[in-house]
Formats: C-alpha cells, structure tokens, sequence
C-alpha cells in the first residue's frame, strides 16, 4: 500500500487549523501547518505530534510563498485556513488594512495553489476558507464581503483549470467556540443564537468536520458550502 501523501494547512495554528491538522496526524498522515510566526508554527507542530511539521508563511507576502514552501512535496490534501479580520469602514477607510486581506485571500490562496498544485497526487483536493459576510454583510465587512465572494467564484474557475484536482470552499457563519467570537459578550452570542434555527451557534469541530467532508469526498468538486446551522434562512 502506498504510503498518504501529505496534508498542507495554510493557517494551521488557529484553532480550527490546529484541529483539523490533528485529526489528520492521529490518522498517521505526515501534515504541515504554516503560521506567519515561525516559532508558533513549530509550537503547534510539536502539540499535534505525530508527523508534523511547521513551517513560516505570510499569505499577504505572495514573492515569498514559492521559497517557503520549497521543501513541501506529494501533497495529497491542502487547506487554506488562514484569515484576517478586517473591520474597516468605508469613512474611516484603512487602505493598508484593505490590502493586507484582498492579498492575503485572493491572491496569496492563489499563489499557494500555484506552487503546489504541481506537487499534488492526481486526485488531490483543496479546501478554501471564505465566509458569510459574501451573504449577509455589516457595517465595516465592505472588503471582507468582497474577498469572500471573490472566494466563492475563484473555487468555480479552479475547479474547472485543476480538474481531477477537487476544489471546494467552506463558509462558516458564528463560530460560538472560536477564540474571537467566545470573547464576545453573552448577550452578543444570545443575539445570534436566537437567529439560529438550531438554536445554538457552530462549533469548531462542526467547521473541522465540514472540511474533512469537502476534502474526502470524491464526488464533490466546486462546491461553496454554507455551514452556519441555518442562520442564513432567519
């Protein structure tokens, strides 16, 4: 039996990346996780375990992206996790800000799919990260909802280009348990829940989950996958 080619989480050290590598290093699958800190990517590669290993890359430094991931090779399953958040609105309007997250999604994503996708088995997948500010915008979400829509249409053309290579994207809503959303007041969670009609937020592991699902199954390809427990039909 050959042996599993090897799973690349772009973003590997936030919590949902750090489970996801998990889950794919307790099967035995040799994993890279990417942080733009170098000392935090081999961190989190020494608490996954198994054989992982953690390697510096800055998605909003696109030149750079082809050295750094020089040595990864027989990449069998590939996720970009990685995000920024950009509250920014239009009067008060942060252009470096703005600039950071459309090149980190649009096209640092892109230039790690470059790289790699030379490098990856025939019926490899890939995973991209948008979410539902593309839906259901707010004030300050004007980039964020532009790049995620700009995800969302960019799976559809890689889809097409990289065939038999799959290529799918996720798109959570709140994540209850994430670190950026389990700061926020009880009050604010409440909010949300009630819109939700399972009656409870997502779950890191409910994102995690999703992503296997886009990542394993053979049949899907060019896919945008709501996950959000049904927020979006309230």
């Amino acid at each position: 039996m050959d042996k599993q080619g090897t799973v690349v989480v772009i973003g590997g050290t936030s919590e949902i990346g750090k489970r996801l590598a998990q889950h794919y290093a307790n099967q035995g699958r040799p994993v890279v996780v990417t942080s733009r800190d170098a000392g935090r990517a081999k961190t989190t590669a020494q608490e996954v375990g198994g054989d992982c290993v953690g390697l510096s890359l800055d998605l909003s430094k696109p030149y750079e992206i082809a050295a750094a991931l020089a040595e990864v090779n027989d990449v069998d399953r590939l996720a970009l996790v990685a995000v920024d958040r950009d509250e920014n609105t239009v009067r008060n309007y942060n252009i470096d800000g703005a600039m950071n997250l459309v090149t980190l999604k649009l096209v640092g994503y892109t230039e790690v799919i470059h790289v790699l996708a030379p490098r990856m088995r025939q019926h490899g997948s890939i995973v991209l990260y948008g979410g539902l500010a593309k839906d259901r915008p707010y004030a300050g979400s004007t980039t964020v909802s532009t790049v995620n829509g700009g995800v969302m249409t960019m799976v559809h053309t890689l889809a097409v280009e990289l065939a038999p290579l799959r290529v799918n994207a996720i798109h959570p809503a709140i994540v209850g348990d994430s670190p950026y959303w389990a700061k926020k007041p009880q009050e604010v969670l409440d909010r949300f829940r009630a819109r939700t009609p399972l009656g409870e937020l997502i779950t890191v592991d409910d994102v995690v989950d999703a992503t296997v699902f886009l990542l394993e199954n053979r049949a899907v390809t060019g896919v945008n996958l709501r996950v959000d427990g049904g927020w979006m039909l309230t």
